[in-house]
C-alpha cells in the first residue's frame, strides 16, 4: 500500500476509535475527518466539504422537521395512544400489538421519536396490565430499529445506499423497495419475541422512579415534598426584600428551590401572616431569575431543613408552618411538577446543570435527580448528568411541556399536556395531511425524495405546525454534522483505492463459496460494526465497499447493499447500540447483559432470514 492508503486508513482508525470510546462527540470526530483529509491532501477542500451539500444530509435534515412537526402537533401521540387502546392486557398480545405499532410508526418518522413518544404510555400500559416493564421495553425498542428496515425513509442507511446506487449510475431503491423484505424481518422478530425472546427477557421489578408513570400528587409523596417544603415570609427588615431571585441565589448557596411565591393582592391591607387562608388575598406568583422579592412575600421552598435553617437565619426571614392548601398552591393547571429522561442524544450528558444553565434556559427548577442503580442521592448542581438520569421539575405546565418538544433532548414522562394542551394541537389534521402528501409524492415518484421531505419541512413550518425555532431544534443536528463529516471518508477510500483492495480481498476470501455467503458476511460484519458505531457510520463506510464487491463478482449489486443496510438496523445487542436501546434501559431497569442474551439470537436468526431471502427479491 502507498502513503495515502496508510494515512487514510489511519484518520479512519482515528475515527473508529473515538467513536467507540466516545472520548469525543461523534460530530467533533466527524468535523476532525474532514479537516484532516484536508490537511493531508488526500481530499480537495471541495470534495472534502461536499458532504455538506449532499442530497443525503438535506433530506434527513428536512425528514428531522417533518417529525418536529408531527410531535409539536401531538399526531403522533395521538396515533399512538389510540393503538395502545387495542393492546389489551394479556402479555402475548401486548408484545403483538406493541412491536407491530412501534414497526409501522418507525417506518415513517424517527425511531427514536417514536419511541421517546410511546414509552410513558407503554410504562403506564405495563403497570395497569400488571405486566413487568422489563418483559415489554426490550420489545418496544427492537420492535423501532425493526421497522426503520420497512421504508426508505426509515433509517438514514436506507438513504445513504440508494444514493450509493445512484451515484454509481443506477436505479436508486424506491420508497417500498424495502418493504417485502423489511416486512419479513419484522415478522421474524415478532415471532421470535413470542416464541423466544420473551422467556429470555428479564423480570425484573422495578425500583427506580423510571417504572411507573405517577401523577404530580404521587410524585410529590414519593419525593417526599410535603416533608420538605416549607413556608418563609419576607419580613419588612428582611435583606431578601428588593432582592431578585437571581442575586439571591438560594439554590446556590443553601440548597434551596424557591416553588412559588404567595404575594398579598395589592387590595388586601391585610398581612399574609394574620390571615394565611385568605386565598382571595393572596397572588400566586411563579419565580423568574428577575422576581423581585418584596416585603410579606410567602415563599414556597423545598430544601433539607439544616438548610431551610440557616437560609432563615441568614436572610432574617420568618418560617412559617405548612398549610393545607400548599400542595393545591403547588399542582395545579398552571404550574407543576413532571420527571424528565435523558436519552443519548441529550446534549445535557456529561454536563451538570450549573454547566447547562438549566434553569434559566427553561424556567424550571430541578428538585431531585434520580439515577438506575444508584440509591444515594446525587449533588444537583454539580453532578455531571448521565443517560438514563431522570430529574424532576417543577415550574409551569408551559415549560414543562415545552421539554416534550425537544424530544432528542428530553423525554417527559406522563402526559403533561392533559393539564395544558400539546402546543399545536390543533393544527394536528393539517400535520397529517402534510405526510401523507409528502408520503405520496415519494411513493409515486413524482418527485425526488429530497424535494419531496423538503417541500414537506417547508409546509410544516408555512402552516404553522411548528415555528422555525423549533424547525432548527427538531433536527438533530448532530447527527447531520456525523454523516457530512464521515460521507467524505468515504470519498476518500474510494480515492485511495482502499475499497477495491478491500472488495478484492473480500472476493478471494468468501466470493468463491457464493454471492449468497457474500451477503452473509457483509450482513455479519455490518450488524458486528453496528453494535459500536453508529448504523449512520458504518453504512456510510461499508455501502462502497459492497457496491466495489459486487462489481469484482460481476453480479447485481442490490442484494449486498440492501444486506448493509437492513443489518444496520439490527442494533440490538447492548444498550449503546441504539438510542432507542438506550432510552428504554433505566425504565426497564435493564443491565448491558440483558440486550446480548435477547439480541444476539435475534441477529443472527435475521442474518439466516437475510441470507434466504434476498437472492429472491433480489435476484444476482
Amino acid at each position: 500500500m502507498d502513503a495515502d492508503m496508510w494515512i487514510t486508513l489511519g484518520i479512519l482508525a482515528f475515527a473508529i476509535l473515538f467513536f467507540v470510546t466516545e472520548w469525543l462527540r461523534v460530530d467533533v470526530v466527524a468535523l476532525s475527518v474532514v479537516i484532516l483529509l484536508m490537511v493531508t491532501g488526500i481530499l480537495t477542500t471541495g470534495e472534502a466539504l461536499a458532504g455538506f451539500s449532499s442530497s443525503v444530509v438535506l433530506t434527513i435534515a428536512a425528514l428531522f422537521i417533518v417529525g418536529g412537526g408531527v410531535l409539536q402537533t401531538d399526531l403522533a401521540g395521538m396515533i399512538g395512544r389510540r393503538i395502545l387502546k387495542i393492546a389489551g392486557t394479556e402479555e402475548t398480545r401486548l408484545i403483538i400489538t406493541l412491536m407491530a405499532a412501534v414497526i409501522m410508526l418507525s417506518g415513517f418518522m424517527s425511531n427514536t421519536g417514536t419511541v421517546a413518544v410511546l414509552l410513558p404510555a407503554v410504562v403506564s400500559l405495563a403497570r395497569s396490565a400488571n405486566v413487568r416493564a422489563s418483559k415489554l421495553l426490550i420489545p418496544l425498542a427492537f420492535g423501532a430499529s425493526l421497522g426503520g428496515a420497512i421504508t426508505l425513509i426509515g433509517t438514514p442507511p436506507n438513504i445513504i445506499v440508494s444514493n450509493t446506487l445512484r451515484d454509481a449510475g443506477m436505479e436508486p431503491f424506491s420508497f417500498f423497495t424495502f418493504t417485502p423484505i423489511g416486512i419479513l424481518l419484522s415478522l421474524t422478530g415478532i415471532i421470535y419475541m413470542l416464541v423466544i425472546g420473551r422467556r429470555l427477557l428479564p423480570d425484573h421489578i422495578t425500583d427506580t422512579l423510571h417504572q411507573q408513570v405517577e401523577s404530580p400528587s404521587e410524585l410529590m409523596e414519593r419525593y417526599r415534598l410535603p416533608d420538605n417544603i416549607y413556608r418563609l415570609r419576607v419580613r419588612e427588615r428582611s435583606k431578601l426584600s428588593d432582592t431578585s431571585v437571581a442575586v439571591a441565589n438560594l439554590r446556590h448557596d443553601f440548597d434551596i428551590n424557591i416553588l412559588e411565591i404567595l404575594r398579598p393582592a395589592p387590595q388586601s391591607a391585610v398581612p399574609l401572616l394574620r390571615d394565611q387562608r385568605d386565598t382571595d388575598s393572596i397572588q400566586p406568583i411563579h419565580p423568574t431569575p428577575d422576581t423581585i422579592f418584596r416585603p410579606d412575600d410567602i415563599l414556597l421552598v423545598q430544601g433539607e431543613k439544616a438548610s431551610v435553617g440557616r437560609a432563615v437565619a441568614f436572610w432574617n426571614l420568618g418560617l412559617q408552618p405548612r398549610t393545607a392548601e400548599d400542595q393545591e398552591t403547588l399542582i395545579n393547571q398552571e404550574v407543576g411538577i413532571a420527571e424528565i429522561l435523558l436519552p443519548p442524544t441529550s446534549e445535557m450528558i456529561n454536563k451538570t446543570l450549573n454547566e447547562t444553565r438549566f434553569g434559566s434556559t427553561y424556567t424550571l427548577s430541578v428538585l431531585a435527580i434520580s439515577r438506575p442503580g444508584e440509591s444515594d442521592p446525587v449533588m444537583i448542581e454539580d453532578t455531571p448528568l448521565r443517560v438514563g438520569d431522570a430529574l424532576l421539575v417543577q415550574g409551569t405546565w408551559q415549560d414543562i411541556l415545552a421539554l416534550k418538544a425537544r424530544q432528542k433532548d428530553f423525554v417527559v414522562m406522563g402526559q403533561p399536556e392533559a393539564m395544558l394542551g400539546a402546543p399545536n394541537q390543533e393544527k394536528a389534521p393539517l400535520a397529517m395531511g402534510i405526510l401523507l402528501g409528502m408520503l405520496l409524492l415519494m411513493v409515486t415518484g413524482v418527485t425526488t425524495v429530497t424535494i419531496a421531505s423538503m417541500v414537506a419541512a417547508l409546509g410544516m413550518v408555512l402552516t404553522g405546525c411548528l415555528s422555525m425555532d423549533d424547525a432548527y431544534d427538531a433536527i438533530d443536528w448532530k447527527s447531520i454534522v456525523l454523516i457530512a463529516g464521515m460521507l467524505p471518508m468515504a470519498t476518500a477510500l474510494e480515492t485511495v483505492e482502499l475499497v477495491d483492495v478491500v472488495a478484492e480481498n473480500l472476493t478471494q476470501s468468501v466470493g468463491e463459496s457464493g454471492p449468497i455467503m457474500m451477503v452473509g458476511a457483509l450482513f455479519l460484519l455490518t450488524a458486528v460494526f453496528t453494535q459500536v458505531l453508529s448504523n449512520t457510520a458504518t453504512t456510510v463506510l461499508l455501502a462502497p465497499i459492497a457496491l466495489a464487491t459486487a462489481q469484482e463478482l460481476d453480479v447485481n449489486p442490490e442484494a449486498f447493499l440492501m444486506a448493509i443496510a437492513l443489518a444496520a438496523s439490527m442494533a440490538f445487542a447492548s444498550p449503546v447500540a441504539s438510542p432507542v436501546n438506550t432510552l428504554v434501559m433505566g425504565a426497564g431497569n435493564y443491565s448491558f447483559s440483558d440486550y446480548a442474551k435477547v439480541g444476539i439470537p435475534l441477529i443472527l436468526i435475521t442474518l439466516v432470514v437475510a441470507m434466504l431471502a434476498l437472492p429472491v427479491f433480489f435476484p444476482f
